[in-house]
């Protein structure tokens, strides 16, 4: 029967090496006994004081994002560029850390790496927030003996990953969040508003405009089903958010939807482009051969057409067949993508000509979300001018009746 693994937490300790000098630090364990132990090996022989460090109380856990990961990647980066030592850039970086479930993170491989494994073993041992790529980026950057040349690589590559993502959030997040508004506002003014209007009307004792009637008819129902519409709408979005997580089929089925919708679907598909081609350059500067740079750029893709064409084109590849000729045979990847390619192959400058490709679409992406942004401003404005107004006028109608036969 397996036993349950014991959550690991961080301690302060204080204690004295064996020229009887003080140290003090924070070390990363599951029990006393097995801290002790460890500290026992790196040279701390008597520990005088170990406390297990309080967490700070706040109303929301922190988690470790991937901008946190980035952030740690590229504070890494700079230390060994400047020829600070690996462990004490751990310690330079897990102060500087404002999150601190990050900050025990970088404890907990600064500690691994101090009981004598490699930084690359280290970051293994988190796969929930080092992938693959990176791992075998830096596990690349140990073995050639330019750690520090790498970790700028990735770090780049970490930027503008999230970058990407996060432009192409804000595109999706923009109108979804005033549409959520101007569906707020209208049930605050079926619930508020119309039903002391309604007591009004009643009092008028005539048939009242349709349009009128419609929206008192409106403010009724969510009144009366307004708990049952509002559970109806959480549970709507909790299954949807769930299939997406735990069904492939459904997840397929979504991205295939997305990437035809229009703007938002081309918007998808230039970051598709920016990302392939970013992660390809990366990992094939990196001297990952090509086979497994296309692999991990399958990885990367985001979205099941993409990473279909891409595993297409790896399997290509492994026959020997050109890069390029490959991508221009998928009918996904755009003809210029497809030249620069080409191109690069014939002056053996490939990791060089794809970020130069990631590059201009990433700017395509930045084109598109500013673009779709002005777009949406006056749209949106209309909507929410339409839904209030109309609402508005409804009420007002029996009262303007009301005046003009008077």
């Amino acid at each position: 029967m397996a036993t349950k693994a014991q959550k690991m937490s961080i301690f302060n300790y204080e204690g004295l090496d064996r020229n009887g000098r003080v140290q003090k630090g924070e070390i990363s364990g599951t029990n006393p006994a097995l801290i002790k132990a460890d500290l026992r090996r790196k040279g701390v022989i008597q520990v005088k004081k170990l406390t297990k460090k309080r967490a700070d109380i706040q109303l929301f856990s922190q988690k470790v994002k991937p901008q946190d990961i980035a952030i740690f990647t590229r504070q890494m980066a700079t230390m060994m560029k400047a020829g600070v030592p690996l462990m004490r850039a751990f310690d330079i970086v897990a102060e500087g850390l404002e999150n601190q479930k990050m900050a025990e993170l970088v404890t907990q491989m600064k500690n691994s790496v101090a009981s004598g494994g490699s930084f690359g073993a280290a970051l293994r041992e988190h796969p929930k927030y080092f992938d693959d790529l990176y791992c075998s980026l830096i596990e690349s950057g140990e073995q050639s003996g330019a750690l520090e040349t790498m970790l700028d690589r990735v770090a780049l590559y970490k930027e503008k990953s999230e970058s990407l993502k996060r432009k192409v959030k804000s595109a999706m997040k923009y109108p979804i969040t005033v549409i959520c508004v101007a569906f707020i506002v209208t049930v605050i003014l079926l619930v508020k508003v119309v039903p002391t209007f309604a007591e009004m009307f009643t009092s008028f004792g005539a048939d009242l405009p349709v349009p009128t009637q419609v929206v008192l008819n409106m403010s009724e129902w969510v009144q009366a089903n307004g708990l049952l519409g509002a559970g109806i709408l959480v549970a709507f979005g909790f299954g949807f958010q769930q299939s997406l997580q735990r069904s492939k089929k459904f997840r397929n089925g979504w991205q295939r939807f997305t990437v035809k919708l229009p703007v938002f679907g081309q918007i998808l598909y230039q970051s598709a482009m920016a990302r392939y081609a970013r992660t390809l350059s990366t990992t094939f500067a990196a001297g990952v051969p090509l086979v497994s740079a296309l692999e991990s750029a399958a990885g990367a893709s985001g979205n099941i057409i993409y990473e279909n064409a891409i595993l297409n084109v790896k399997r290509d590849v492994e026959t020997g067949t050109e890069l390029a000729t490959s991508m221009r045979s998928q009918d996904v990847f755009p003809p210029m993508l497809v030249q620069m390619v080409a191109i690069g192959e014939q002056s053996g400058a490939l990791d060089d000509m794809l970020g130069k490709a990631a590059s201009i679409y990433e700017e395509e992406v930045d084109t598109l979300v500013d673009g779709l942004t002005a777009m949406m401003e006056p749209m949106i404005m209309a909507f929410l001018g339409v839904i209030v107004g109309g609402l508005v006028i409804a009420m007002y109608l029996p009262i303007f009746q009301m005046g003009s036969v008077v």
